[in-house]
């Protein structure tokens, strides 16, 4: 009865080839060739999975040669199936936009790594050792950079199969007005800052605390040129990380606005006097005094503090961070990638992040 199903199949008789495996399936359900073609009936009929399923359970169980080689056949004619679905849907994504875009990747915990690791991998095409490292646990990885219709095109594979993930085109990033503050002015039932507008225009904002939904902080380094010896005793000149310089972001979205404060831009001797005996103080210590005066402000606020670990997934990204315009005016003998990758963090919170809380 085989070589009737295989001579049904060379008709592409697939109606008879279906009934007489019917029949097989009830005699010698173990026969290798009984489970090939029916690997094969799944396949014409568009049951990718569980005809590549039943193939590779051929390729790991049976040692007929004829069968290995035909199972691994149909592999290659599933896989260059999806190749060429994968190839469509990402051309049909590109052509609707071309705007360069990020994929982030969410924190999981340990067990959900497990689970969703193979699946990461088979949509990644990846192995699923690499696929396993790939995915973060301490908080958002930057894992791809492109065209955004693409990146759309992947993400919404993730999140289906479980993997946390969303995708954020830059040019949104660019239109978030960014207000540097130098100092609180008013706080009663509206509060009131001084600050610079994008084009250096000093003027005031006035809001309502009510309007913030999320702070984000990070620390951002300050470098200088310094002389040491190597280890044959020569001087030489290398950059090091002298200090730290603190941020502190408030977003407003109901304004497309972040109102930006920074530790050596705040000038804490002018409107409120938020820390005591502010001249006498360090810059440190009335930095700490106005986090603790913010923060009971916005009480039900999500502070956003995982920075570092998200720079070190995308300082390498030169190009794409040469697009971010940081809004970070320290002053610095050579640019660096710190300032926008601060700036893209902050601005995937505000875009993505704001409304729902969702991890960091």
């Amino acid at each position: 009865m085989i070589e009737q199903v295989s001579t049904a199949f060379e008709r592409k008789d697939y109606h008879t080839a279906a009934k007489l495996l019917k029949q097989l399936l009830k005699e010698s359900p173990e026969n290798p060739w009984v489970q090939f073609y029916v690997a094969q009936l799944h396949e014409v009929s568009g049951k990718r999975q569980e005809a590549e399923k039943i193939y590779r359970q051929l390729l790991r169980t049976t040692s007929n040669t004829k069968i290995v080689n035909q199972a691994r056949q149909g592999l290659q004619r599933l896989q260059e199936i999806d190749q060429e679905e994968r190839q469509r849907a990402i051309f049909k994504a590109t052509s609707q936009t071309s705007q360069l875009g990020v994929l982030v990747l969410e924190p999981l915990s340990l067990e959900q790594k497990t689970l969703a690791a193979p699946k990461f991998a088979q949509i990644m095409q990846l192995d699923p050792y690499t696929a396993r490292l790939v995915l973060p646990s301490r908080g958002w990885r930057l894992y791809r950079t492109g065209q955004v219709g693409e990146l759309q095109f992947y993400g919404q594979q993730l999140q289906q199969a479980g993997v946390p993930c969303f995708w954020t085109e830059i040019a949104a990033i660019q239109q978030i007005q960014v207000f540097q503050v130098k100092h609180f002015s008013a706080s009663d039932l509206e509060t009131t800052v001084v600050c610079r507008n994008q084009e250096n225009q000093l003027g005031s904002l006035t809001f309502n605390w009510s309007e913030v939904t999320a702070k984000v902080v990070g620390l951002l380094p300050i470098f200088e040129q310094v002389v040491d010896l190597d280890l044959r005793g020569k001087l030489q000149r290398k950059t090091q990380t002298q200090d730290y310089a603190q941020f502190c972001d408030l977003h407003l979205p109901s304004r497309n606005s972040i109102l930006r404060l920074d530790h050596h831009g705040y000038k804490f001797t002018e409107g409120l006097e938020i820390a005591s005996q502010a001249s006498q103080n360090t810059i440190t210590k009335n930095w700490h005094s106005l986090m603790q005066w913010i923060s009971p402000q916005i009480p039900q606020v999500k502070t956003w503090s995982n920075f570092k670990p998200f720079a070190e997934t995308v300082l390498d990204q030169t190009e794409m961070l040469g697009n971010i315009q940081s809004h970070i005016h320290l002053f610095r003998r050579e640019k660096t990638n710190w300032d926008p990758a601060f700036h893209l963090y902050s601005g995937l919170v505000f875009l993505n992040k704001t409304k729902n809380g969702r991890g960091n």
